[in-house]
């Protein structure tokens, strides 16, 4: 915050203010949660300088290794573009040398890039098939190559991708998908809402647009009684 403070003490009062709103004030998520949704952000954005670095190195401290992060991007890349997770990935390596964090390079998952099937539910795969039977053959690449990840929860991959949907605007079906996903590994809707309210810190309009959604999706579905 000092940094901020010598470029404008105007902006690092605002900034300060609106960071203690979605970091103290926003207990639905966990700090964990909120460290590997800023990241992602930080990839949407391509936002890979300091506040990029802020997060990385700040992660460990908050019981986040780096090593999930790196798990993170590679979740990430079909949803925010592979060309935007690449650059992050070359951009955390950077400061793991930099900063002497061990990312564990080497340990991963078994990709079954050759293999078939997919994880997705059946009639998701179906609707894209039918739309273009090659891009519901790439889909099902995508997701099979995910299957075996187990450093992320079934919970932290939707929040993750709720908040690409959000930051793309991609509020049809697959935000549907993703929130859907959150609220059967046990979410509560208002911890959805948080995930929505969190990412206006990237962008409030893009955040009151996925909100106005998603109230939408919860009142369709009954959720928003639970």
């Amino acid at each position: 915050m000092s940094d901020v403070k010598a470029l404008d003490p105007v902006f690092a009062e605002m900034s300060a203010a609106t960071y203690r709103a979605v970091w103290d004030e926003l207990p639905e998520l966990s700090t964990r949660e909120k460290i590997l949704l800023s990241v992602v952000a930080d990839v949407c954005e391509q936002t890979l300088g300091l506040p990029f670095e802020e997060h990385v190195t700040t992660a460990p401290e908050h019981g986040v290794p780096v090593g999930d992060l790196r798990e993170l991007l590679r979740f990430i890349a079909y949803d925010s573009g592979y060309p935007a997770a690449h650059a992050a990935l070359a951009r955390l390596a950077e400061i793991e040398r930099a900063h002497g964090l061990d990312g564990s390079a080497g340990e991963g998952h078994q990709v079954n890039a050759d293999g078939t099937g997919s994880p997705l539910p059946a009639s998701m795969l179906r609707a894209v098939t039918e739309l273009d039977a090659p891009f519901g053959g790439y889909m099902a690449l995508q997701s099979r190559m995910r299957a075996g990840m187990t450093r992320l929860s079934v919970r932290e991959r939707a929040f993750a991708t709720m908040t690409v949907d959000v930051l793309y605007q991609t509020l049809d079906e697959s935000f549907r998908a993703h929130t859907t996903r959150a609220l059967g590994a046990g979410a509560a809707p208002e911890e959805v809402r948080a995930v929505v309210r969190f990412s206006a810190l990237f962008g409030l309009t893009r955040a009151w647009r996925g909100m106005r959604v998603l109230n939408a999706l919860l009142t369709e579905t009954g959720s928003v009684y639970a």
